[in-house]
């Protein structure tokens, strides 16, 4: 299931995903974030969830199994710079803000600050081409949810 949407996401030059490739691919990363610091802590699938529902319109059960598919996919997806790059591609720079400010939410939602997760916090800014203002304003965003 996974592997036609691998191979998109880590092509060279990737093609732009559709919604519900960019869905899940956003949902990968957010599991990829909960998981950098080496817990994946009920508050982060919570606000992994949280966070679907809200951005995408989906109900409890669609939540869950998107979670569960992105699990699956950030397991088998090696490449987080091209991964992030394609799903760059697939949302537009003024929507990206809100992007960071999920990733900040899911690293923020289990009272935790690890270098890790503020490692990838910062190479996905890059990655999708915000500044360290950007990522700080959405960490603020963040902190206040």
């Amino acid at each position: 299931m996974f592997a036609d949407l691998l191979r998109r996401l880590t092509a060279p030059a990737s093609d732009h995903l559709s919604e519900p490739d960019a869905r899940l691919a956003l949902a990968a990363l957010l599991v990829r974030v909960a998981r950098s610091d080496g817990l994946y802590a009920a508050e982060e699938v919570e606000r992994i969830e949280r966070i679907l529902a809200r951005r995408h319109g989906l109900g409890p059960f669609e939540v869950v199994k998107l979670r569960a598919e992105a699990e699956e996919l950030e397991l088998a997806a090696p490449d987080t710079v091209r991964f992030t790059r394609a799903l760059k591609a697939a949302v537009p720079l003024a929507e990206r803000a809100g992007l960071m400010e999920a990733f900040w939410s899911v690293a923020l939602a289990d009272g935790l600050r690890d270098a890790e997760e503020d490692q990838m916090l910062r190479m996905l800014a890059n990655l999708l081409g915000l500044t360290d203002v950007d990522s700080g304003l959405a960490r603020q965003r963040a902190e206040r949810e």
